[in-house]
């Protein structure tokens, strides 16, 4: 299968790739998008076989959702992508610029991943 980026699986494979088997919640919070729309991709998803869902044996309300190695094989076609878009977005800033601009967004990077990881330690121990 080759990735369409117009589909909106993009989002959500790239946060699988970096953390799999996450839950609906978490994959909301990472793609900022609404639970209705998650859930509505995720069953495209799922259709595809990209990823599968299981329920949370000690949770069961909590869903779990997972790269099969369909969805897994599309890492390539991501970073291809990916690579593709951030050759549009560089043309013609300087290359010092740059690297100013990919540390600092680096940095805001590891202080808002720090931030989500208690946000949702904290929502995941008050359930």
């Amino acid at each position: 299968m080759r990735l369409d980026p117009k589909t909106g699986f993009c989002y959500y494979l790239r946060v699988l790739l970096i953390r799999d088997g996450v839950t609906h919640k978490y994959l909301n919070d990472m793609t900022s998008v609404t639970e209705n729309t998650t859930v509505s991709m995720i069953s495209s998803m799922i259709q595809k076989g990209l990823v599968k869902a299981t329920r949370n044996t000690v949770d069961s309300p909590k869903i779990r959702v997972t790269l099969t190695n369909q969805g897994r094989a599309l890492q390539s076609d991501l970073m291809q992508y990916a690579i593709d878009i951030n050759r549009t977005a560089v043309a013609g800033i300087d290359p010092a610029e740059i690297v100013t601009c990919i540390r600092m967004l680096t940095q805001m990077s590891v202080n808002l991943a720090a931030e989500f990881d208690k946000v949702l330690n904290a929502s995941d121990k008050s359930r």
